[in-house]
Parts: C-alpha cells; sequence; structure tokens
C-alpha cells in the first residue's frame, strides 16, 4: 500500500528536469515546516518557552540535510542517504503538522499534548537531570540484569545441549518458570530482596534468561553430530567441543536469544523502575506523568527511544562483527 501511495512520487523524480528538486524532499519539508513555524501566529493557550527550540531544531535539520551531501564522499554512503530522503521528509511534515495542530490552533488538549518547543525545552533545559542522572542509573540497572540474565541463559543453554542429566531436570523448570511474565514476580521480589534495586535487576535477568536459555539450548542440539565426531576424533576433550565447537555454532541461534532478551529487558526495565527505584528514565515518566508534566514526558519517551535504539544498533554490530562468516547467507 505504500509503494503505491508513494508511485506518483517517484515517477516525479524520475522526471530528468526535476531529480535535482525531488532527490532533496527532506530539505523542501524543513523549509515548509520553518516557514509554518515563522509565519504562523501561536495561539496563546499553551504555556511559552524561553527559546524557539523547534525553530533551531529545524534550521539545524535544515542545514545538516544540505551540508551533508556535500562532506560525504561515499557514493555508497550517499546513496544510503537519498534512499531516506522520503523518510527524512514525512518524518518533517508530521513534526510540522503537529507543530501547527498544537501550538498555533491548539485542536487538542494542550496539557496531554504540549507543543514541540515545550518538549524540546525539557531536552535542553533539563538535560543534567534528565540525561546525566536518570539515563545513566537506567543504564546501570539495564545492564547489570542483562549481563547476569545473558550469563545465566548461556550457562542454562550449555548445560541443557549438552548434558542429559541436566537438561531432564532444566527442561521442566524452564517451560514452568520461562512463560510467566517477568513483571508478574513483583510482589514477591518487593519481599525476598533487601533493596529495591536488587529486585529491580533480577526481574530483569529472568527477562534476558528465558530466551536465551531456550535459544542457546536449541542451537547446540541442532549443531551436525560430525562436528563433534570429527572433533573427537582429533583429540578433542569435552571442554573444546563445549567452547570451539558446540558455542561457537549455535552463535546464530545464541544472538536470536540475546536480541529477545535485550527487547524483553527494555520493558521490564520501564515497569521494574516503577516498584520504588527513586532513579531512571522510567521512574522520571512516571513522576513527571502524576504532576501532570506532558512535556517531560514526551521528553523521557525520545530519551528512551534513542537509547534503545542506540543500544539494538550496537547489538548487531557486534552480531555483524562476531557472525561475519555468515554474511549473505541468513536474512534478519
Amino acid at each position: 500500500m505504500v509503494k503505491s501511495l508513494l508511485w506518483p512520487l517517484n515517477r516525479l523524480k524520475e522526471a530528468p528536469s526535476l531529480r535535482p528538486i525531488f532527490h532533496h524532499l527532506a530539505v523542501w519539508a524543513a523549509l515548509l515546516a520553518l516557514a509554518l513555524d515563522v509565519y504562523l501566529k501561536d495561539s496563546g493557550l499553551q504555556p511559552p518557552t524561553e527559546r524557539p527550540y523547534f525553530r533551531y531544531f529545524l534550521v539545524l535539520a535544515l542545514i545538516w540535510l544540505v551540508i551533508a551531501p556535500l562532506i560525504v564522499r561515499s557514493p555508497e554512503l550517499k546513496a544510503k542517504a537519498l534512499a531516506k530522503d522520503n523518510f527524512y521528509a514525512v518524518a518533517l511534515l508530521l513534526l510540522a503538522i503537529l507543530n501547527v495542530v498544537t501550538g498555533k490552533y491548539t485542536l487538542i488538549p494542550a496539557i496531554f499534548f504540549p507543543t514541540p518547543d515545550r518538549v524540546l525545552a525539557v531536552l535542553v533545559e533539563d538535560f543534567n537531570y534528565l540525561i546525566l542522572v536518570c539515563l545513566y542509573a537506567s543504564a546501570k540497572l539495564l545492564l547489570a540484569g542483562f549481563f547476569s540474565g545473558a550469563l545465566a541463559g548461556l550457562i542454562t543453554g550449555v548445560a541443557i545441549g549438552f548434558s542429559k542429566p541436566a537438561a531432564y531436570w532444566l527442561n521442566p523448570l524452564i517451560k514452568i518458570l520461562g512463560p510467566i511474565p517477568p513483571t508478574a514476580w513483583i510482589p514477591i521480589v518487593l519481599v525476598a530482596f533487601p533493596t529495591t534495586w536488587a529486585g529491580a535487576v533480577f526481574l530483569i535477568a529472568l527477562a534476558v534468561w528465558f530466551p536465551t536459555a531456550v535459544m542457546t539450548g536449541s542451537g547446540i542440539l541442532n549443531v551436525q553430530n560430525a562436528y563433534f565426531e570429527v572433533s573427537s576424533a582429533l583429540g578433542a576433550k569435552r571442554i573444546y567441543q563445549i567452547f570451539l565447537v558446540g558455542i561457537p555454532a549455535a552463535m546464530p541461534l545464541i544472538f536470536n536469544g540475546l536480541f529477545s532478551g535485550a527487547c524483553s529487558s527494555f520493558l521490564t526495565l520501564m515497569t521494574a523502575e516503577m516498584i520504588g527505584v527513586k532513579n531512571g528514565i522510567g521512574w522520571y515518566i512516571n513522576w513527571q506523568r502524576e504532576m501532570l508534566s506532558y512535556a517531560n514526558v514526551y521528553a523521557g519517551l525520545i530519551v528512551i527511544a534513542i537509547s534503545f535504539y542506540s543500544l539494538i544498533t550496537l547489538f548487531f554490530k557486534v552480531r555483524d562483527r562476531i557472525l561475519v562468516w555468515q554474511k549473505g547467507m541468513i536474512k534478519w
């Protein structure tokens, strides 16, 4: 459906006389958004900000869209940027519409839908607390839970894959405890752990442990027996077969489990921070929601989106580096 909607636009872009213009739709979108912000008067129903942050954002976006193609020398990067031109244009147009609806005419309740200016003002003026304090607290909690859960999941999966007695005892445990949502353990966690921070780490680790254990065990069990037979014939001991044959061969499925665990850990982090942790992005959003400061709520959501996007991107970079031998074989 999206392709059919963009078909007339793509046809126009193919016209030689119009190609230079339509290859920079994002630039025109930024100019339109800037013009609407400058020439339309504010409704006066939204609390004003000290500076026009949305206008600054549009100017910076416009400068970047114009200068970036001149700076980038790589044809590959230029092609990637050009392929995303439609996406950037639509995103800027949506921001322009949001600015008109909230700030210029206030067609929706101002208390729940602040202007882009107010949201950006929070990101700039509350940077020290929102980013340096809350984001740092969330990152520390997330990393502690993720690595604990990933390590426990790998150990469990390896035990299931290489030991029949371990599989006999652990498989029923995984089938019973694994499907239970980590947040369902909150009542028990609140009384079982000495601090809410330790309890939150446990919940995140639990969210990562289940998919990692299942996919690691499945990956090792699906490794061809010929690999182990050849290594055994060459004199390899059990420890060698585990770390240099079984785990490397199961890496694609292990990364699938870690990816699922990472996504679950993000969801659990937001809930875990609302059970008594005194800092963090999830706690910040909940606090600001109770104060009816929805500009701060949206700013927190933006920080979450950017942070989690960065972590997932880094995760895939690490995966591609480790599984470089797999390039072109499996499509994610």
